[in-house]
């Protein structure tokens, strides 16, 4: 897959969380509230020349945005999220 967004878009990939109950019961990822964290893919060009926004964020980033952020789409039979620098709330430091 090779997605090149426009402007100042990202492209994420969600990240799977397993979550289990307090009983140890695993839940599958249809019954779980969607993740907001994720994998950067992609980066627009406007973000990465801007001089304010180019370190803020690479690729290879997780990070954290908002509930109802962005488009989802189905590249190669992988779902991908495009949104704009605006909506990704943190970047997940490890």
């Amino acid at each position: 897959m090779n997605l090149k967004p426009i402007g100042d878009r990202v492209v994420i990939k969600k990240v799977e969380v397993e979550e289990k109950t307090k009983s140890g019961i695993v839940l599958p990822g249809s019954a779980q509230e969607q993740p907001q964290m994720a994998e950067v893919l992609a980066i627009g060009s406007e973000i990465l020349n801007d001089e304010k926004t180019k370190d803020e964020i690479k690729v290879g980033d997780t990070v954290i945005f908002s509930k109802y952020a962005g488009n989802e789409i189905k590249v190669d039979n992988e779902e991908v999220t495009i949104l704009k620098l605006n909506e990704i709330l943190a970047v997940v430091e490890k």
